[in-house]
């Protein structure tokens, strides 16, 4: 059956996360699959009074901002008024057969609302819980008045949709722990697009030079410069790396909040000359940066919100066939099989880190069965194929019934 499926995202393309790397991959391969999409931002996206828009032949409709309240409460309220009445329109317009909300939740009640109104089945999709993104982000606290609230939202809202995907277990588990059905939960695991990623081949002399890496070995990381990234214990370990091994070098690729007290601590610890900052970077270059790095490091700091959630960056570095280090976060450890795919580290301990990139370097022969294995891995068991599979018999027993 060719369904008719209308996606409602926080943001989307132009913008650039892993967030939108995810929805753009979904979307490509529910199009291979024959399926027609649409595609709906919420007031998040900033677009302006905008309300369509085509980036790179995708063709979007927008959500016009709202006005935000100063109360705690309001202003999420008024966001989500906002995108029911423009989601109401929109499916009136294009006439799905399935809503299919992604998190956060500010997204899931719209569509419910909306599906409930005009009949038309609601599916809804966790990548995290918006309450533990709250907790990173600074503006709640694990256990808060807020926190309790958001989490009854979350909860009230998975227990309203017609079926909810999630993109890990530990997520799928902690929704179980809710008392939500098993059955009610498919889990649609990050993937990659096996074709972007070919590993392998000579890194690019030229940017090499451009970054200023010529003659040296290089410890990257590529993505959101987010605190719970633990890029922060990552130059913590320098100083110990570089006493070893004094031509080594840290190249940090994209952009984020915590840029800037990035660039501080370089400064505080005298690693101006050792760390590069390259900037954000198209997509469609990321595989010439990967080919500059020896070992990929991801240090995620331990906290719920890394403990449930699988992140998609690793992946692409296994579909590169890099070398890579992580910390031992359950999202990680449902990703990397230590010893195999890649080498765990304690969470949060610069030493462990450290030592771990340095037992790497000192065993170059690992070095090709690490890079194989995690290559085997993702094309047999994480490319977008297999993955966006999984949706069809729900969309096809929720129409059913």
């Amino acid at each position: 059956m060719s369904f008719r499926i209308l996606h409602v995202f926080d943001h989307t393309a132009p913008l650039h996360s892993g967030y939108t790397f995810r929805s753009l991959s979904i979307l490509r391969e529910q199009r291979n699959r024959g399926w027609t999409t649409f595609h709906l931002s919420g007031p998040k996206q900033n677009s302006g009074q905008t309300l369509e828009e085509v980036v790179d032949g995708w063709h979007f409709f927008r959500t016009p901002p709202s006005s935000l309240s100063r109360w705690p409460g309001l202003g999420e309220l008024a966001l989500m008024r906002q995108l029911e009445r423009r989601l109401l329109y929109v499916a009136e317009q294009v006439r799905p057969h399935i809503l299919h909300a992604h998190s956060p939740v500010l997204n899931a009640w719209p569509a419910l609302r909306v599906g409930q109104r005009l009949g038309i089945p609601v599916v809804y999709e966790v990548r995290a819980f918006w309450e533990d993104a709250a907790v990173d982000h600074g503006t709640t606290t694990e256990g808060s008045v807020r926190y309790q609230l958001s989490r009854w939202l979350e909860t009230s809202a998975l227990q309203r949709a017609g079926h909810v995907f999630t993109i890990c277990d530990g997520l799928r588990l902690d929704m179980l722990g809710r008392g939500i059905g098993g059955d009610k939960v498919t889990v649609i695991p990050n993937a990659v697009d096996i074709n972007s990623f070919k590993p392998g081949g000579p890194p690019d002399q030229a940017l090499k030079a451009q970054l200023g890496l010529q003659g040296c070995r290089v410890v990257g990381f590529i993505g959101s410069f987010y605190a719970y990234e633990g890029l922060d214990v990552l130059l913590d370990a320098m100083p110990t790396l570089l006493a070893q091994h004094p031509d080594l070098r840290v190249l940090l690729v994209g952009g984020g909040p915590q840029e800037a007290a990035l660039k501080a601590q370089c400064l505080r610890l005298g690693l101006s000359h050792k760390v590069i900052f390259a900037g954000r970077v198209p997509h469609e270059q990321v595989a010439h940066y990967y080919k500059l790095i020896d070992v990929l490091a991801y240090p995620r700091r331990a906290m719920r919100l890394t403990d449930l959630v699988t992140p998609l960056k690793p992946l692409e570095a296994m579909a590169q066939g890099c070398v890579l280090v992580a910390s031992d976060v359950g999202g990680h450890q449902e990703l990397i099989r230590h010893g195999h795919t890649g080498l765990l580290f304690k969470a949060g301990s610069a030493d462990a880190l450290a030592g771990t990139v340095l037992d790497l370097l000192a065993q170059p022969e690992r070095w090709p069965a690490l890079r194989e294995a995690a290559r085997r891995y993702v094309e047999t068991e994480r490319h977008w194929a297999g993955s966006v599979a999984g949706y069809q018999n729900v969309y096809q027993q929720l129409l059913s019934a």
